[in-house]
Parts: structure tokens; C-alpha cells; sequence
């Protein structure tokens, strides 16, 4: 611990006494020093040049001076003289040359100066007293005499002031004593009763203890303010036993009431676990039955009375672009514009609880118009009232409908063809068969021939040769194969005409693809201003390629589609190569892939994403009907459960890929 620690720590009445003895030493200390300084100056500044000044003008009187000046022994003779004054230090002389004829010196040498020129330099320079006096010679150059006066102070001197000092320092010691009695009596015998009181009132707890008031000083306002304190703490503490008193009776009742509330709290507990477990529930439930909403392919969308939107799935975020978040809590004709011009049948609904139906109306989405039906459902129970809007797309089913229509109606126009077809073999087998019989009737080879030209006396050579000359036989094999032709088509309408029985069976695609050209090449005929017979057809058949499972009739009727598209493509250019179909087969398991291609002026981009819609087509007003292409995606799509797709450039031509399941054998394996 330091000293300065150590002083803080002191007691109040220690600490004034050691300031009291620091007080008296530095007093005492300073006053000798004091008066050591003013006899010091005194003696330097009056008495010593005085009495230097009294011995000085004694050796300059004339005959005096000149004895001295008269050799150096006579001159230190004198200086010897004032070597028993106790105030001088050191002397010398100097001749009348200016040089130095005797000295003496006390204690330590003093460096003087050989001649009296150099005495002014050397006296700034000596911090002593001192004098020089000029010894005048009649008629002669004077002598001089230096004098340096001693710094010291006479031992009697500090013999007196140590006595004096010794005797002021028994006087401050007694006059310290009779202080710290008094110190001792009127500060720290106060202090420490009011800290024993300070103890007792801590250790005992007993705040009704009073301090003395004592003198009329700080320590006794000390004292007051002691008591007012202890006081203030006894009617505290009578205020904190009372507030003790209340708090217990409180903490009792808190128990009671804590108790009270913990099994409230496991109750309130349980019914806080069930009410989860139901709302965990209810919002599973709500999100399935979300989900199941949500799933459907109906927008559905809830009103309440007002018409504000209350439900709103996701369906009809896509169909009006309105999200959910954005609906929700809107006026409906906000929320989903088109059907604003329905709020009176929404009203009526709402008010009435009558079912409204509205059976087709057309809505264009992702810039294509699209079918819509809407009914509105009245929503009643115990959440309130209000109206609920289905909106189902109908395009698809509107489609097919009028698809199955014109089915009916090509099935009605095939039965019609077979029927006529029928009708058109009896006579073309009438023509045939008569050619056959003029061929017979004019061969030679026949004796029944020759008897019958024998009788009407002609020469049946001469009738060939008159025949071959006219060129009646040629006649004859153009009618021949002309009814062979005709013949062969018929047959053909008819296989191509009747009905399916949808039954997939193995099939050779060269053979079904030969058989769907015979048929566009007879379909298509020169009143059209092209004839499919000018076209160049390219086979690329994979040899490879085995049986594929197909309905022959059906395909073939792809086929033909594919091919009269085509060729009506390469008629619709203005100039350019000669046209060319080339259609290929390939085997890309499990695929039995088939393309027709062709060189004509191709399908824009827009056309070809809704090609295979059905009533959707390019050509004028009665030369086509928009379901050949959509017919055919049916076929290969729904019955085939295969894939149809198309490419095409602008000007260059296009390709249909047809993509068909290979058939397998019982083990599984591809055939």
C-alpha cells in the first residue's frame, strides 16, 4: 500500500494532525531559511564593502602607500597584517607597473589576476565581494590593492540560529499537542460516537437510536442530519412492516388465486389442445377441399350478397388474369370484367335462388376466341347468402360435337358412295365383259366364227385387217383397261368406305402408303388445274421396318389428307422446281415413324400453331371444311395412342412426322 493510500485512510483526526505537523515543520523550515538569507545578504551587501572600504582607505594614505609599493616585501609585510580579519578572504597588490608585487589567500586558491588591467574582466566574472583601491604616489604612477571579501557567516552565527530554532521547535511541539487535545476532543470524539452509533444502528436494526446534538458546528448539523435520517428511516420501515403485513395477506390470496388459476390453466389447456387439433383440422380440411377447388378445370368463383368476390380458384385467376389476392373482396364486374353484362342474372340468382344458365358464349384467351358456358348457382346456409359461378369451357366439346356431326355426315356420304359404287359395277362388268366377247367374236382361232362369215360370204381375215386399220383393237384395249381402271377405283371406295371396326392389327406401311397414293392419284383429276400424276413421288421405305400396329382404313384416310395437302402446296406456287412428295419410313423404337414431305410454298408460323384445330383452315369459302388435318390428329392421336407433328418453312415446304406403335409379338418382343 503506498503512502499516499496510506494517508487517505487515516482518521479525520489524524489526517488534521499530520497536516498541523506538516504545517509547523515547513513554517519553522522556512523562517530559517529566511533569516539565514537576510544575514547572508545583509553581511555581503553593507557590512563587508564597508569594513573592505575602512582597510582599503588605510593602506592608501601617502606613507603608508608608499612603503608598501616600495618592494614585494614590504607590500606582503602589510598583506600579512590583514590576514587575522576575518571577513576578507583574499588581497593582493600591484606595483606602479600594473603587476602584481604580493598576495594572500584563505581556504581554497583563488585564481587572481598578474595585472591589474585584468582585474574589471575578473571581478564580473567573481561572485564575491570585492574592491579595488588605487594607492596614489606623488609625481609617480599609482599602486593598487585588491580586496576579496569571504562568502562565509561566522559559526556563531549558526550556532544562535540552530539554538533559536530548537527552542521554536519545542515550543510548536507543545503548541501541537494542546491542538490535537482540542482536535481530539471537538472533531474526532463526535466522529466516532456517531459511527459507534452508525454500527449499533446497523447491527442492532433498532432506528428509534438518536445521536447527541453536540456542539453547534458541521459535526453537530452532522448529528441532526443523522437523526432526521434515522427518522425517516423508522417511519420507512414502519411503512415497509405494514406494506410486509399487506403483501403477505396478498401473497396468500395470490396463492389461492394461483392455485384457482393453474387448474383453470390445465383446463383452459386441454380446450387449447382440442380447439388445435379442430382448427389443424378445419384448415386441412379447408386447404383439401382449396385444392379440390382449386384442381378443377371450371373457374368457380363465390359472391356474396353484394356480389363481392368471396372464393376465387385458380382457373379463374388464369381465365380473367386477375390473382387471387387481387380479387378477393372485389366487386365481381372488377374482379372478372366479361361478366359485367351478367349482373342482372347474378342479381336474380341472389335474390330469387333460381339457377341461371347462359349455354355459349365466346371470350377470346391468349388471342384465340374460346367457347365458355356459365351457370350461376344461389349459395345459401348459415355463413349468409350469395351466388356461385361456374364457367366451364366448352370449346373442346363444341368441337367434337360439330366434329361428330360432320362424321355422320361423311359416313352418310360413304354409305351413299358404296351404294353407288354398287350400282357402277354392274355396268362397268357389262363393258368389260362385252369387250371380252368382240375380242372373241373376231378371232379366226374360233370354228363358230368362221361358219357365221362363210355364210354372209365374208372373209373374217379381212375384217381384222380392215379393223387393224382403223385401229379398232387399240379402241378395244383402251375401253378395256379404262373399265379395268374404273373398276379398281370402285373397289378401292369401297374398302376405303367402310366402316371401322377400330381394331388395331399388324399392318406393312409400303403397301398401305402404295394403296393411299392409287386413291389421290385417281382423286385428283385435271378440271382442278393440276393433276396429282405430275407430281414426283419419292419412296424411302426402311427395309428394316416390320409390322405396326394400325387401323388400315383410318390411316389410309391420313394419308390421303397428307397427300392432296400436299400437292395442293406445290399447286399453289408461282414458280420454282417440279414438285416432289417424298414419303419415308423409319424404325426409332418403340416408334414406326412415317413423313411426308414436300416442296411447296410451306405454312406460316401463326397457321401452323393452330393447323390441327378443327374448322380451322386457310383456303377460300367451299373448298375446304377445316377438320382434314384436325381428323387426322384425332386418328393418330385417340386411336393410335400415337404423335403427329409438323415443320415447315416459308416457301421451302413442310413435313408431317407420324409416329405409330410397332407391333410385338405374344413373348413381347417387337415383330
Amino acid at each position: 500500500m503506498g503512502l499516499r493510500q496510506r494517508l487517505e485512510n487515516l482518521p479525520v483526526g489524524r489526517k488534521l494532525l499530520a497536516a498541523l505537523v506538516v504545517l509547523l515543520a515547513t513554517v519553522l523550515l522556512l523562517a530559517n531559511l529566511a533569516f539565514i538569507s537576510a544575514a547572508y545578504w545583509i553581511s555581503q551587501q553593507n557590512m563587508t564593502p564597508q569594513a573592505l572600504g575602512v582597510l582599503g582607505h588605510l593602506i592608501a594614505s601617502p606613507s603608508l602607500a608608499g612603503q608598501v609599493l616600495s618592494s614585494p616585501e614590504a607590500a606582503h609585510e602589510v598583506l600579512l597584517r590583514l590576514e587575522s580579519y576575518a571577513p576578507l578572504r583574499s588581497a593582493a597588490l600591484y606595483g606602479r607597473d600594473g603587476r602584481l608585487l604580493a598576495r594572500i589567500q584563505r581556504g581554497e586558491p583563488l585564481h587572481l589576476p598578474e595585472h591589474v588591467d585584468k582585474v574589471p574582466t575578473w571581478q564580473q566574472l567573481e561572485f564575491r565581494v570585492t574592491q579595488l583601491i588605487e594607492l596614489p604616489q606623488p609625481d609617480q604612477p599609482s599602486g593598487h590593492l585588491l580586496l576579496v571579501a569571504s562568502s562565509e557567516l561566522p559559526g556563531a552565527f549558526y550556532t544562535g540560529t540552530l539554538t533559536a530554532s530548537l527552542l521554536i521547535l519545542a515550543f510548536s511541539v507543545l503548541l501541537w499537542m494542546l491542538v490535537a487535545r482540542q482536535i481530539r476532543r471537538l472533531i474526532t470524539r463526535p466522529i466516532r460516537k456517531l459511527e459507534e452509533l452508525s454500527r449499533r444502528v446497523t447491527l442492532e436494526e433498532n432506528y428509534s437510536l438518536r445521536a447527541l446534538r453536540g456542539n453547534r458546528d458541521e459535526i453537530g448539523n452532522l448529528a441532526d442530519a443523522f437523526n432526521t435520517m434515522l427518522s425517516r428511516i423508522e417511519a420507512r420501515e414502519q411503512q415497509l412492516k405494514r406494506a410486509r403485513d399487506e403483501a403477505q395477506n396478498a401473497f396468500d390470496q395470490a396463492q389461492s388465486l394461483t392455485e384457482e388459476t393453474r387448474r383453470f390453466n390445465r383446463k383452459l389447456e386441454l380446450e387449447v389442445q382440442v380447439r388445435s387439433k379442430i382448427e389443424k383440422k378445419l384448415t386441412g380440411f379447408q386447404n383439401y377441399l382449396n385444392s379440390i377447388i382449386d384442381s378443377m378445370p371450371s373457374a368457380l368463383i363465390a359472391l356474396d350478397e353484394q356480389l363481392y368476390v368471396t372464393q376465387w380458384n385458380q382457373e379463374a385467376s388464369s381465365l380473367s388474369g386477375t390473382p387471387l389476392h387481387e380479387a378477393l373482396n372485389q366487386p365481381i364486374f372488377l374482379a372478372f370484367p366479361p361478366l359485367q353484362p351478367f349482373l342482372d342474372q347474378l342479381r336474380h340468382t341472389a335474390e330469387l335462388h333460381q339457377v341461371e344458365k347462359i349455354e355459349r358464349i365466346t371470350w377470346p384467351r391468349n388471342d384465340e376466341p374460346r367457347h365458355y358456358a356459365l351457370t350461376f348457382y344461389p349459395l345459401m346456409g348459415g355463413g349468409g347468402r350469395g351466388v356461385v359461378i361456374r364457367i366451364d369451357d366448352i370449346t373442346q366439346r363444341l368441337s367434337m360435337e360439330e366434329l361428330m356431326v360432320q362424321s355422320e355426315k361423311m359416313l352418310s356420304v360413304g354409305g351413299l358412295a358404296a351404294g353407288m359404287a354398287h350400282e357402277i359395277n354392274n355396268p362397268l362388268g357389262a363393258i368389260l365383259h362385252n369387250v371380252q366377247n368382240i375380242r372373241r367374236r373376231l378371232s379366226p382361232e374360233l370354228p363358230k366364227n368362221l361358219e357365221h362369215s362363210e355364210e354372209c360370204g365374208i372373209s373374217l381375215t379381212a375384217v381384222n385387217d380392215y379393223l387393224d386399220r382403223r385401229g379398232v383393237p387399240q379402241l378395244l384395249d383402251g375401253i378395256q383397261q379404262a373399265g379395268s381402271r374404273a373398276a379398281k377405283i370402285v373397289s378401292h371406295m369401297l374398302s376405303f368406305s367402310r366402316r371401322s371396326d377400330r381394331q388395331l392389327s399388324p399392318s406393312l406401311l409400303p403397301a398401305l402408303i402404295d394403296q393411299a397414293l392409287e386413291i389421290a392419284g385417281n382423286d385428283f383429276a385435271p378440271a382442278e388445274s393440276f393433276d396429282f400424276k405430275n407430281i414426283r413421288i419419292l419412296r424411302d421405305f426402311d427395309p428394316s421396318l416390320g409390322p405396326v400396329l394400325v387401323i388400315a382404313n383410318e390411316l389410309e384416310q391420313v394419308l390421303l389428307n397428307l397427300l392432296k395437302n400436299a400437292a395442293q402446296s406445290i399447286h399453289q406456287r408461282q414458280s420454282g422446281p417440279p414438285g416432289r412428295i417424298v414419303l419415308r419410313t423409319r424404325r426409332n423404337p418403340p416408334w414406326a415413324e412415317i413423313t411426308v414431305e414436300d416442296n411447296g410454298v410451306g405454312i406460316p408460323e401463326n397457321v401452323r400453331k393452330r393447323i390441327f384445330e378443327p374448322f380451322f383452315t386457310t383456303k377460300e369459302v367451299g373448298q375446304g371444311t377445316g377438320l382434314g388435318l384436325s381428323v387426322s390428329y384425332f386418328i393418330i392421336t385417340n386411336n393410335h395412342k400415337g404423335q403427329m407433328e409438323v415443320q415447315s418453312r416459308p416457301g421451302q415446304g413442310s413435313s408431317f412426322t407420324l409416329r405409330l406403335h410397332l407391333a410385338e409379338s405374344p413373348e413381347g418382343a417387337e415383330l
